[in-house]
């Protein structure tokens, strides 16, 4: 996997003998395709090396990313039955649970945002939907439950002083970024909030995902039209009026999963039909050329500056389309040739390195770009699978066979931050139904270089 001391043209030789070949048509070939590149995403696994830490990839990659990276393979476990990762996937997770089983670990205890126990949360939530197997560790509460202590603490943060409530990007003073709110962190409570809801069929969390939504609305980080903007975030000084403008596709994935999750836990709305097509006419119009995927805001033909994070964000925009393709099937016409196009595409970048199937960053190519990285395989993963998103059942809920019962009550008497604590309760009855500290000031967006979910 790794370019070592090859030169670049011994590289491309060899990548004309090993490309995937992919047929769109064939679970078998999408499955065999997918396997090889998961061969590359645990090149990077450190969990496996001598000294390494379980349930984390090898620098430059923040603990954020390994939770995106895992509810990739989560999701190709479930769609190819492929049991290859189970083990590393089950320990990965239990590693990085933490002690009061919320992910936040002690590694991450001085740097967490709440961008970065969003993402982790979303990847668990899959393991609940999927049914994933549950913890066995002596103490350890299921999946749901964790689910719900990080949606408790999340939501404990919600800071109703600042910009008329929303959750800020970091969860600790010290670190910089305190005083902005992004959609990241926001649109990972609001589809954490939908996707219980869906899950138990508690309208507290439905209620919540819809003031969450309200107020991305309100602050105009998500412009609502037919093909609907979904902004970065803003500071708090200015009463998050002076917008970060730039687009990405991880916070148009979020919000559209989000979305979808509503439409179907609200039995179709209208409101919600509209407003997931109106997320989705702006994803499609932003993020899309001729069918195939790029990150619009830093990849374009002249010019690559896509850094490590954002390098990554076309694998959970990949998921989102396939979980809105699924559970609000009226989009199935606009996302089936989106996914088609683009795994295409990205099977014929994945013809590099010296394994021969190694993914590049650019799908406009039809080869291999010479670009490398867990970012790189995770797309690619990702999108392949959203080939087979209609072979096996929907997301699992406690009525359609999911087995985990969750905790409702998770996570409300631990304190993760000595601000913003605001506690939601939910009754007995209820229960029925990126991870550093930024080297990077605010201030410096305005030179056009930003990293949004460190």
């Amino acid at each position: 996997m790794r370019l070592g001391i090859w030169s670049y043209l011994i590289l491309s030789i060899s990548s004309l003998v090993s490309a995937i070949d992919l047929d769109t048509s064939s679970k078998d070939s999408i499955c065999s395709a997918t396997s090889l590149i998961q061969q590359g995403i645990v090149d990077y696994y450190d969990g496996y090396k001598y000294g390494g830490s379980v349930g984390m990839f090898t620098q430059p990659y923040y603990w954020w990313e390994a939770g995106l990276v895992f509810g990739g393979m989560i999701e190709n476990w479930y769609l190819c039955q492929n049991n290859s990762y189970q083990n590393l996937l089950y320990d990965a997770m239990i590693a990085q649970t933490g002690s009061n089983y919320d992910f936040m670990p002690n590694n991450q205890t001085m740097v967490e945002g709440n961008d970065d126990q969003g993402v982790w949360a979303l990847t668990i939530m899959s393991a609940v939907e999927r049914n994933f197997t549950n913890p066995k560790k002596a103490g350890a509460p299921d999946w749901l439950a964790m689910v719900q202590a990080v949606f408790n603490e999340m939501y404990s943060r919600w800071d109703p002083a600042h910009c008329g409530g929303g959750l800020r990007w970091q969860i600790f003073t010290w670190n910089s970024g305190y005083n902005y709110k992004n959609t990241i962190s926001n649109g990972c409570l609001f589809q954490l909030a939908a996707r219980l809801g869906r899950y138990t069929g508690n309208q507290t969390y439905l209620d919540v995902a819809e003031k969450v939504f309200n107020w991305l609305t309100d602050v105009n980080y998500v412009v609502l039209k037919d093909e609907a903007n979904v902004y970065d975030g803003a500071n708090i000084e200015e009463n998050c009026t002076n917008i970060i403008k730039y687009e990405w596709s991880y916070n148009h994935g979020v919000v559209l999963g989000g979305c979808a999750y509503m439409y179907n836990a609200t039995n179709g709305s209208e409101e919600w039909k509209s407003r997931t097509s109106q997320i989705l006419g702006g994803a499609t119009s932003f993020f899309f050329d001729n069918n195939i995927m790029y990150e619009s805001t830093c990849q374009s033909e002249k010019q690559m500056t896509c850094n490590t994070d954002q390098r990554v964000f076309k694998a959970i925009f990949s998921r989102m389309l396939g979980y809105t393709a699924v559970l609000a099937p009226f989009t199935l016409d606009t996302v089936n040739p989106l996914i088609e196009a683009s795994a295409t595409a990205a099977a014929k970048s994945c013809s590099g390195g010296t394994d021969g199937h190694t993914c590049g960053l650019n799908w406009f190519k039809g080869s291999w770009d010479g670009q490398y990285g867990l970012g790189e395989q995770a797309s690619a993963l990702e999108i392949m699978n959203q080939l087979l998103i209609h072979e096996r059942p929907p997301p699992l809920t406690e009525k359609t066979g999911g087995s985990a019962r969750g905790d409702p009550n998770a996570g409300l008497n631990v304190s993760t931050t000595n601000v913003l604590q605001k506690k939601l309760t939910i009754t007995g009855s209820d229960k029925a139904g990126a991870g550093v500290i930024t080297a990077v000031v605010i201030g410096v967006l305005v030179l056009g270089s930003v990293w949004m979910i460190y």
